[in-house]
């Protein structure tokens, strides 16, 4: 007798039950409508890659992350994420594309990486980006958060604040203490408030920077109050910087735009210390989180990077875009119970057979779904109390029973499940009960 293998999923890859499936399947439908709302246009680029191509800008941790193969004498990658085939696309398809080139991905990345609750090797993420050629108006990026804004409302969450910072701003800062150099070692510290608080934060930064500029540090990101206050404050620190001002005054726009596209105060804010993307964004930033679940980590997040495609063409293509991670999402909302995956059904009715006569149950089903229904149909030789355990099973509204005499006169017997009533009638009148 052979020896039966057992069955498992690797390590860090999501399979889901009907239930939950349909459950995540509606979450990316909705992120999918609230991105077309805005003019995106659907892109869906290979998984697998040439290695070369895809791993141009790759290196450190990312390349070692990278599921990478031969093939014959193909170099072969799997991507390990959205943006960087949005590149070799722009650059391959430019001359076919129209710029502000304005598109959304839902797919697949795939990362080597340890397994972890809620981190997969194997994950969706959901991606918007506008692409500009040469240049890309600042209004773009005020848009973005409207955008954000729309696709959690639509996905049913009411709390939830979209941070905004630039990095110029910092930079700036950075550069007017000269502390270029140790920029992105202190704004990794400074990136760690949320968890160590900011005591630990400035005795860290006192470890290498001299108490002067720490205080002038500790000054800036603890900057309180309203959008406009902040704002202010800022313009009150009179920090004598181009850069500094440049990212200023790029957060003065893109805060006007957030409040014309029409984002209440209290969904965004002014965040000093989101210094995401060290060495990648370039001006505006984005973190969201859900307010009364913070320690879920940002939800949607991104911002502004000055050239998409430095690594294939000579052109500069500035961009600013904003990525979910659907598959990580999806799992801690499910585990911290702030949605549940109860038992879901995608068809409208289902239709049962209580004789042999299974034609009349095939022709049902065919006039039902040429009415846009979607219909289940079960004519397996069972008792119609297991068939009616199976529809309540499965969720389903309404079951049709085709005995003898539904076949004989030319009619089906329509019961609700949920209220018990059922009629005798015709197709007709079926299909409108079904549809009220």
């Amino acid at each position: 007798m052979n020896k039966k293998m057992q069955p498992k999923t690797l390590p860090g890859f999501m399979e889901l039950l009907p239930n939950e499936q349909i459950l995540f399947n509606k979450m990316r439908e909705t992120i999918q409508k609230s991105y077309e709302k805005y003019g995106f246009l659907p892109l869906d680029t290979p998984i697998i890659e040439d290695a070369n191509v895809l791993l141009a800008k790759a290196g450190g941790e990312t390349e070692k992350q990278i599921y990478r193969f031969e093939k014959g004498e193909n170099d072969l990658a799997l991507r390990f994420d959205l943006t960087v085939p949005l590149a070799k696309y722009v650059t391959e398809y430019y001359d076919k594309l129209n710029f502000p080139f304005k598109r959304y991905q839902i797919g697949k990345v795939y990362r080597g990486e340890k397994p972890q609750r809620g981190r997969y090797r194997e994950f969706y993420q959901c991606d918007v980006d506008i692409i500009g050629d040469g240049k890309l108006s600042i209004i773009n990026d005020g848009e973005i958060p409207s955008i954000i804004y729309n696709t959690f409302k639509s996905l049913g969450f009411d709390d939830f604040t979209i941070c905004i910072n630039n990095r110029k701003i910092l930079n700036g800062l950075f550069n007017s203490l000269e502390l270029e150099e140790d920029a992105s070692e202190i704004l990794r510290i400074i990136d760690k408030i949320d968890k160590i608080g900011i005591d630990n934060v400035k005795n860290e930064l006192l470890k290498s920077v001299e108490k002067e500029k720490v205080e002038t540090i500790i000054k800036f990101i603890c900057i309180d109050g309203d959008n406009d206050s902040k704002i202010k404050s800022l313009e009150e620190l009179n920090i004598d910087n181009e850069v500094f001002q440049e990212g200023l005054d790029e957060l003065k726009q893109v805060i006007k735009f957030v409040k014309i596209f029409g984002v209440p105060e209290n969904n965004f804010k002014i965040d000093l210390t989101i210094a995401r993307g060290l060495d990648y964004y370039t001006g505006t930033v984005y973190e969201t989180f859900l307010d009364k679940y913070r320690n879920l980590g940002s939800v949607c997040s991104g911002g502004r990077y000055d050239n998409l495609t430095e690594y294939y063409t000579d052109r500069k293509m500035p961009g600013v875009g904003i990525s979910i991670g659907l598959s990580r999402l999806f799992f801690q909302l499910v585990d911290n119970n702030i949605i549940s995956a109860e038992k879901e059904c995608i068809s409208d009715v289902l239709v049962v057979s209580m004789t042999d006569e299974y034609e009349a149950c095939a022709e049902v089903a065919r006039k039902l779904r040429d009415n846009n229904l979607n219909v289940q149909i079960n004519i397996e030789e069972q008792k119609l109390g297991k068939k009616f355990r199976y529809a309540d099973n499965i969720n389903v509204k309404y079951v049709i029973i085709m005995g003898e005499d539904e076949v004989k006169n030319n009619v089906v017997t329509l019961k609700n499940m949920i209220t018990g009533e059922q009629n005798t009638i015709n197709i007709e009148e079926a299909v409108k009960l079904i549809k009220e």
